[in-house]
């Protein structure tokens, strides 16, 4: 099945950065898939062309270099799971193979010396990858990136079940899936570890910081839906994607299923930037660098998704967007239909976040190094100053 669409350039108010050693460190997220023979050697290569070191090095554009690599590696290796296994492998379409599979990897990232799939590749590199994070994580963080890969995995059942059915799921279960199948939430375990801090349970568990953190998750995917529509909608399994799921359940053509979901990123990144600015104005210096990180996860992934050849598809071009919007398509204050996302108004005032004093903006947190930043506060206030709802 194939629906083509004319990509848009999307709202991006964030600005853009890299870390300088990007280049470094993605010849050496390519060697590290070579040494531990990643995928088949037909994605093997794939995948090292698709310059996820920088994809890394933007997500911690001031982060530890050794850290960068590390969420570098993990990517890829999370890439090698989901297209070798899920997406193109025969254990995308048998729920049933799937989940032993999963579990005796989540088992190796649990307990990284058991004597399980010594001879399997990826299991190799997850035991490389959980070395390194107990090098630089505390065992909190350790513990966090360990459940959140398990949320990781549960949702790519789910996936592989409606894919042996090949059935379209509907737009509130495909939401709430969407926010751990895209593999972010494995992310923000690293986005601490990268700046040499652990944010606090009473800051990163409330309410309003768990909310800011699934809104970027939503921006994200619903990006990464957009961009790999042309990839995907050339696929047999084209039932998970956002346009996908909009066109089959609400009887809209391809174009109005992207003005759709164009307008939902667009309403909950405006307002991601009110929760932002309203959670700098309190919070500590470290919850500070969590919500500029998270801002860096969004434009890192939009910046990564116009770019790489993943999504280009340079054999069959695909027809994406080389800028960025700066005004929304939306931006309302109320709610989007969806009951699973629809209770993150609830913690967001509708009217305007205050303006910021300077002295208020972050400051240094952790051993971070890289290219000098605007703080967030500024960044997002002045991304709200062009569209007074988005404040």
């Amino acid at each position: 099945m194939e629906h083509r669409v004319l990509i848009p350039p999307v709202y991006s108010p964030i600005s853009p950065a890299i870390h300088p050693r990007h280049e470094l460190i993605n010849r050496q997220n390519a060697d590290w898939a070579r040494n531990f023979r990643i995928g088949s050697p037909e994605l093997r290569e794939k995948l090292v062309g698709h310059d996820i070191g920088t994809f890394a090095a933007r997500i911690l554009p001031g982060g530890d270099e050794e850290v960068i690599s590390l969420l570098a590696d993990f990517v890829l290796w999370l890439f090698g799971v989901d297209d070798g296994h899920c997406e193109e492998g025969e254990l995308g379409t048998d729920p049933r193979q799937l989940v032993p599979e999963l579990s005796r990897l989540l088992r190796i990232a649990q307990n990284p010396e058991v004597a399980m799939l010594d001879d399997d590749p990826l299991a190799a590199g997850l035991r490389d990858l959980r070395r390194r994070m107990d090098q630089h994580a505390t065992p909190g963080q350790v513990a966090r990136w360990v459940d959140a890969l398990r949320e990781y995995f549960l949702s790519v059942v789910w996936e592989a079940s409606h894919r042996s059915k090949s059935t379209v799921p509907d737009l509130n279960d495909y939401t709430l899936m969407r926010l751990y199948d895209g593999a972010t939430s494995v992310v923000m375990p690293l986005l601490e570890v990268g700046y040499g801090y652990e944010l606090q349970p009473h800051e990163r568990d409330s309410t309003p910081v768990r909310a800011a953190a699934e809104m970027a998750y939503f921006v994200i995917t619903w990006d990464n839906d957009l961009f790999s529509h042309h990839k995907e909608s050339r696929g047999q399994q084209y039932f998970l994607n956002v346009l996908r799921v909009l066109e089959h359940h609400h009887g809209l053509k391809p174009k109005d299923a992207l003005e759709t979901a164009v307008a939902q990123r667009d309403r909950v990144m405006c307002l991601f930037l009110r929760m932002g600015a309203r959670l700098t104005a309190s919070g500590s210096p470290q919850l500070r660098q969590y919500l500029e990180s998270l801002g860096s996860f969004i434009r890192a992934a939009q910046d990564w998704g116009i770019s790489s050849r993943r999504y280009t598809t340079p054999e069959d071009p695909a027809d994406l967007p080389t800028t960025f919007r700066e005004t929304p398509t939306d931006d309302s204050t109320e709610p989007l239909d969806i009951p699973a996302v629809a209770w993150w108004w609830d913690v967001v005032p509708d009217e305007p976040a205050p303006v910021l004093a300077q002295s208020a903006q972050p400051a240094s947190v952790g051993t971070g190094r890289g290219l000098p930043r605007r703080p967030v506060t500024d960044r997002l206030a002045a991304a709200g100053n062009r569209r007074r709802s988005c404040a």
